[in-house]
C-alpha cells in the first residue's frame, strides 16, 4: 500500500510534466515555423530556413525532453557531396535528433497525413520536403521520381525506409523501392542509426517523455553506381543493422 502511495504521486507529476512539455513543443514550433516563414518570404533561401532545425529548433525540443544528443561518425561522409540518407525511425522526436547530427540543409520524405497538420504542412512545403501516400502505389513511384529529381540538383534527402516507427526498437525491414530514386540521381546512400530515441519518446502513449540519451551513428556512404535497389538496400539495411548492434 506505501509503494502504491509514493508511485501515484509521481505518476501524476509526470503526467503534469509531460503536459507542460507538450504545450511548450507546440507553442515553439508553431512561433519557430512562423519565423522561419517570414524569413523565407524575405530571402527565398530554402536551405537557410532548414537550417535553423539544426541551431535552433531541434537543440531546444531536444533540451526540453531531456535528450542528450551523441553523434559519432561524420568523419564518415564528405559533407560537401549530397546524399540520399536513410535511418531507422523510433520516434517522432528522431526529425530533431537528425536536424541536429547532419550539418546539411536537410529535407524529408514524410508520410501524407502529415499534410494536416497545421503549420507543419506549411513548414514542409514550402521547404521542399516530400509526401507520401502509403496506401498508393501509383503515388510511390511519384515521389521515388521526385525524390530523385531534388537529389539531382544537389538537394540532401533522408528517408525512414521502414515506413513506419519501431514500437520495440527493433529494425524492421526496408522497403526497396524508396532506395531506387539513389540510383536514378547517381548519389551514394548514407546509413544513419538512431538509439534511444523510442525511449525517450515512445510510440505508445499520447506523450510520455523520459530523459535519455539519443545516440546517432552515421556510417560510411554506399555509392549507388553498378547496385541494383534490391542490393543497395540489403546494404543500407545491413550497415543501420550493425551500427545499431550493442557495443561492448
Amino acid at each position: 500500500m506505501r509503494q502504491h502511495a509514493v508511485r501515484t504521486p509521481t505518476r501524476w507529476a509526470w503526467c503534469l510534466w509531460n503536459l507542460l512539455q507538450l504545450g511548450f513543443t507546440l507553442a515553439f514550433t508553431a512561433a519557430g515555423i512562423s519565423c522561419a516563414l517570414a524569413l523565407l518570404a524575405l530571402t527565398r533561401r530554402p536551405d537557410r530556413v532548414l537550417r535553423m532545425g539544426a541551431t535552433w529548433w531541434g537543440p531546444v525540443l531536444l533540451a526540453g525532453a531531456g535528450a542528450r544528443l551523441v553523434v559519432e561518425g561524420r568523419e564518415n561522409v564528405d559533407f560537401s557531396r549530397n546524399y540520399l540518407f536513410v535511418s531507422n525511425h523510433q520516434s517522432v522526436i528522431d526529425i530533431c535528433a537528425l536536424f541536429v547530427a547532419l550539418p546539411v540543409p536537410l529535407r524529408f520524405l514524410l508520410k501524407q497525413e502529415m499534410l494536416k497538420v497545421p503549420f507543419v504542412n506549411w513548414y514542409a512545403r514550402a521547404t521542399g520536403m516530400l509526401f507520401l501516400d502509403r496506401d498508393s502505389r501509383r503515388a510511390g513511384a511519384l515521389v521515388r521520381r521526385r525524390a530523385a529529381a531534388a537529389l539531382a540538383q544537389g538537394r540532401d534527402l533522408c528517408l525512414f525506409p521502414e515506413g513506419t516507427r519501431s514500437r520495440g526498437g527493433e529494425l524492421a525491414g526496408f522497403k526497396a523501392g524508396l532506395l531506387q530514386a539513389a540510383i536514378d540521381a547517381g548519389v551514394a546512400v548514407v546509413p544513419v542509426a538512431l538509439d534511444g530515441a523510442g525511449k525517450i519518446l515512445p510510440v505508445q502513449g499520447l506523450f510520455r517523455v523520459r530523459p535519455g540519451i539519443i545516440r546517432v551513428r552515421i556510417g560510411a556512404p554506399i555509392e549507388a553506381a553498378g547496385l541494383d535497389r534490391q542490393e543497395l538496400t540489403r546494404r543500407a539495411h545491413a550497415a543501420v543493422g550493425r551500427m545499431l548492434e550493442p557495443r561492448i
